[in-house]
């Protein structure tokens, strides 16, 4: 602990300090008040400087920047505008002391390294430079709707509430909203066109007041965070009533839903929070199911008017429920008035006076219940667990073989004192048999010691008093055994339950670790959420059903367990407004209780990722504690769905990423293979145009060459196209049943003038079987081969073209007798924009890439080797053998 919070410290020593000057609206004076302070620093010999200030022609703001260092802004052209922007490079560079960044949530230019100011903030204090700045309440992103309520503006500039919270010094700049509107009439807000239209919709008195009531608060939380840090680091634990705090302790009894609604009501009235607490006395006995029914209906009254409820495990209810107060700042404790008799109070010892005794600086308010509440102490108190009628007869039986022991060492050795065998014996059955029990053992210990050892023998009678204190010691001692047993036995269960909880909760967190990682983040998606499913059903014993919504926010089922579970589509309605709304419906809530499944919603970050459904096969609702771990299981899960849709977001960021690179290589790789057709194309048409006495030759030379050029120009711009097709899944395969010879004889075809005087060896056996392929996508495949082994093979060397059916593949080889692949480059030249090092070779580098993509788009492949027995590549095309089609009934007729 001690290690963290001095590497905590460290980072925060090593990181900049952020000041941020807060206002409700426009015009408060926060960038004024906020360059008074910086103008105070720089007189004390600080390193200040002025990154971005928005005077909006303000005389007294603009004045405060005489004398201040202005670092230049970085100018943006964005649609024949410039735009003036914080050059954070500049600021970096010049790294003063204390930076000055005026409207915190501005959105920056296009092109700029960040899209927000809070961002360039951000990296300012990591390199470790001191930022004050302004922002004001409105553009808080988890005030936003309430802004937009209230205002009836929607503010589309926010910052993270993560970036207020983390600030270290927040100074409230406020004016009154009278002041405020006088300013705006006087034209010191907004220009007067403006100051009108102001006025008539955002500057109304009322919103005024509502921001500035938003700001207060929001401010206020800030410094009670920091009062709390405070605290915890000082192990302060003394009550601090800078703020209201209430506390109020709820129980079984039915008195308890009146202080609970009665806490909430003087919560309002304070307009502060408050907690119910419920202590799980281990001294006591297990409670009645009708108890523990109603304990469970006031803690939902407790959720459901807006408090917090916390459960508290001790022997000592006063000490937990005042350890709890003093650890969070309470500074009122509401506690019910003793309906119980004054004799159980000097048994057990009074709650209410040791409450009040160690309260200290804590208000205590002890209110009565409900007028009227029938007496329920009986049910509402622990009730003692009756033993099953077996149990006794063993305690019998244990007594009994302790006094025929006792009988025998009597009558082998004169022992006195053998009432110790029978405090052994209570401990024993106290140990394994209970309360009940233990204590039927210690009083027919006593009366068999009185009648077996006690002289008069054989008689209830005692001749010596001091025996009477004897038997009183045999009773206490074994009531008292028996309350400790007790005790020690609900410790046990206690703490079984909660190793379950968490065993269940850890097996639940590393299976979602260990789910396994898909290729597609729908599969990834459906992983995870079978994880959610399987295990909800075992831990819950129930039906579990996973919804989550698709790309277009429909809400579908994704997962169930036990695998083919049925859900009821008329349940379809709950699942959806759990969903929309973010909180529980179904059974066992206050919202459709009459649905048979209970939905919990998965939350992460403030939005709802989905929802987990439960159909459980007991007809009672959930209690308390297995709805904290329902609810702790719907965070895990929210927070796995929540990584799932984050690493599909990054996925699309890359593949974007990828295709503006792609973009870029693309324009790169064609810019000089498409104006070189075209500069030839140009050339020879403007010479066909401008000299009309051109010899016959020299006409057929330059109309030949814009063909050609032609063709090469339309050669790229199809491969261009087809791996468009082919990378954006547009592809559609036209399959039919061809010879393979035909369509390499096409290819060839297309190529003739091309492949010039450079031999062609084919060999394509007669047996080989028909290949059911796109014909002419095939062709093209063909053609880009056989085009890349025409670059690299010299005039006059022959290109090879073999195929040979191998199992159930075809492969066709073309072996050209160029300089060959270079080693490690096998795979490399399939590659997008990948070219030849040969002098002479040009091209996109596509016709490789396309091949390979039309082969395994048939389900096919394509690599490529150096050859062995000779200079060059051998290109390996294999195709599947797929069984031939069926031939019609009227074939042979």
């Amino acid at each position: 602990m001690l290690l963290r919070k001095v590497q905590q410290q460290e980072r925060r020593d090593a990181r900049g300090k952020l000041r941020i000057f807060f206002g409700f609206a426009p015009g408060v004076g926060k960038t004024y008040r906020m360059l008074q302070v910086a103008r105070a620093a720089r007189d004390q010999g600080a390193d200040v400087a002025v990154g971005v200030v928005e005077t909006h022609r303000r005389s007294e703001t603009a004045a405060l920047l005489d004398g201040m260092e202005l670092l230049p802004r970085r100018m943006v052209l964005y649609h024949r505008h410039n735009l003036e922007e914080l050059d954070l490079d500049l600021a970096l560079t010049r790294r003063p002391a204390l930076l000055l960044v005026d409207e915190l949530a501005h959105t920056n230019a296009p092109g700029s390294r960040h899209a927000k100011r809070w961002q360039d903030v951000l990296e300012l204090l990591e390199a470790g430079i001191d930022v004050y700045t302004t922002v004001n309440v409105q553009h808080i992103e988890s005030l936003n709707d309430v802004v937009a309520q209230i205002t009836r503006v929607r503010v589309k500039e926010t910052i993270p509430d993560s970036i207020l919270d983390s600030a270290d010094e927040i100074e409230l700049v406020d004016l009154a909203p009278d002041a405020l509107l006088q300013r705006l009439h006087d034209g010191k807000v907004y220009l007067p066109e403006q100051a009108k239209v102001a006025a008539a919709h955002f500057f109304q008195r009322g919103n005024l007041l509502s921001l500035r009531e938003l700001a207060l608060r929001r401010t206020a939380q800030h410094v009670d965070e920091d009062v709390q840090e405070y605290r915890e680091q000082h192990g302060v634990s003394d009550t601090w009533a800078a703020g209201e705090r209430i506390l109020v302790a709820v129980g079984p009894a039915p008195s308890s839903g009146h202080l609970i609604r009665a806490t909430a009501r003087m919560a309002a009235g304070l307009r502060c929070p408050w907690t119910a607490a419920y202590v799980d006395s281990s001294t006591l006995g297990a409670d009645s199911e009708q108890a523990r029914q109603r304990l469970e209906t006031h803690l939902r009254l407790v959720e459901t008017l807006g408090g917090r409820v916390t459960r508290l495990t001790s022997s000592r209810v006063a000490d937990s429920l005042l350890d709890y107060a003093r650890k969070n700042n309470v500074t009122r404790l509401v506690i019910g008035k003793p309906t119980h008799s004054r004799i159980r109070d000097r048994i057990r010892g009074s709650l209410l006076d040791s409450v009040v005794r160690g309260s200290g600086d804590i208000d205590v308010h002890v209110i009565r219940g409900d007028v009227g509440e029938p007496d329920s102490r009986k049910d509402a108190s622990p009730s003692i667990v009756v033993a099953p009628l077996h149990a006794y007869v063993q305690a019998a039986g244990i007594v009994a073989a302790t006094t025929l022991l006792g009988l025998a060492i009597r009558w082998t050795f004169p022992v006195p004192d053998l009432e110790v065998l029978y405090l052994l014996a209570v401990m024993a059955t106290a140990a394994r048999l209970g309360r009940g029990p233990s204590i039927f053992a210690a009083a027919l210990g006593v009366a068999a010691y009185d009648v077996l050892f006690v002289p008069p023998y054989f008689r209830f009678a005692v001749a010596d008093a001091r025996y009477f204190l004897t038997f009183g010691m045999m009773i206490g001692v074994g009531f008292v055994i028996s309350e400790l047993t007790t005790r020690l036995r609900r410790q046990e269960r206690g703490a079984l339950a909660r190793e379950e909880r968490t065993a269940a909760l850890y097996a639940f967190s590393r299976d979602l670790d260990m789910a396994p990682d898909r290729d597609l983040p729908s599969q990834e998606l459906q992983a995870v959420t079978s994880v959610i499913a399987r295990r909800a059903s075992d831990v819950f014993a129930g039906r579990a059903y996973v919804y989550v919504p698709d790309a277009t926010d429909a809400l579908g089922l994704s997962a169930s367990f036990p695998p083919g579970s049925t859900f009821d589509a008329k349940e379809v309605a709950v699942i959806r407004w759990c969903f929309e709304h973010g909180r529980p419906a179904g059974r066992g809530t206050d919202t459709l209780p009459g649905s048979a499944y209970t939905s919990t919603p998965l939350s992460s970050g403030g939005r709802t990722v989905g929802v987990l459904a439960l159909e459980l096969t007991t007809h009672e609702p959930l209690g308390a504690e297995p709805r904290e771990l329902l609810l702790a299981f719907a965070r895990q899960s929210a927070l796995a769905l929540e990584r799932v849709r984050l690493a599909e977001e990054a996925l699309r960021s890359q593949m974007r990423a990828n295709t503006e690179a792609m973009r870029s290589s693309l324009l790169s790789a064609v810019s000089h293979d498409l104006r070189t057709p075209l500069a030839s194309i140009t050339g020879a048409a403007t010479s066909l145009r401008d000299d009309a006495h051109l010899p016959e030759i020299t006409r057929s030379e330059l109309v030949s060459s814009i063909c050609d050029e032609a063709e090469r120009l339309e050669r790229l711009v199809a491969n261009l196209l087809d791996m468009t097709r082919l990378e954006s899944g547009a592809l559609v395969l036209k399959k039919d049943w061809v010879p393979l010879e035909e369509v390499v004889g096409s290819a060839l075809t297309r190529l003739e003038a091309r492949l010039g005087e450079r031999p062609i060896h084919i060999h394509l056996p007669d047996d080989l079987p028909l290949v059911s392929v796109d014909p002419v996508l095939f062709e093209q495949l063909f053609v880009n081969v056989f085009e890349n082994a025409a670059k690299y093979t010299p005039a006059g060397s022959a290109i090879d073209i073999l195929a040979r059916h191998r199992g159930e593949q075809v492969v066709i080889e073309v072996s050209d007798r160029g300089s060959g692949v270079a080693a490690g480059a096998e795979e490399r030249i399939f590659e997008k924009f990948s070219r030849g090092t040969h002098a002479g070779v040009a091209g996109a580098g596509l016709g490789l890439a396309i091949s390979r993509a039309i082969a395994q788009a048939h389900g096919g492949s394509m690599t490529a080797r150096r050859r062995t027995d000779a200079s060059g590549s051998t290109f390996s095309i294999s195709l599947p053998v797929l069984p031939p089609p069926a031939e019609p009934a009227d074939a042979h007729e």
